[in-house]
């Protein structure tokens, strides 16, 4: 069975040599995040994303709290362990928005610089 969130990033992975050209070579910047938790509840903030040739670290600010994670980055997929049963899954569109969900695919948000 397809995890949810594995079924939200194959369709987007999927059309990715329609806009491969598109693609950012370096993901780290300061993004806006917005985002839409579990309960349905709605959230915004910052992250602050850093990519090295062997892992990229996410630092979010939502709320006043803080959040950190780090993962690892295949093509437009970003997988990202930030302490929770499940990762954030991340698919970087053209212009670098992201698209993520988490939760098991229960909330999503979108990242943009």
């Amino acid at each position: 069975m397809i995890s949810r969130r594995m079924a939200f990033a194959v369709p987007l992975v999927l059309a990715a040599p329609v806009w491969a050209q598109d693609i950012a070579e370096d993901i780290s910047g300061t993004y806006r995040v917005e985002g839409r938790n579990p309960d349905g509840s709605r959230y915004s903030g910052t992250v602050t994303v850093q990519e090295s040739s062997d892992a990229v670290a996410f630092a979010w600010i939502v709320a006043n709290q803080s959040y950190a994670g780090v993962g690892k980055r295949v093509g437009r997929v970003v997988e990202v362990d930030w302490g929770a049963a499940h990762p954030v899954v991340y698919v970087i569109m053209p212009g670098g928005v992201m698209y993520g969900t988490w939760a098991d695919g229960q909330a999503m948000e979108r990242l943009e610089k």
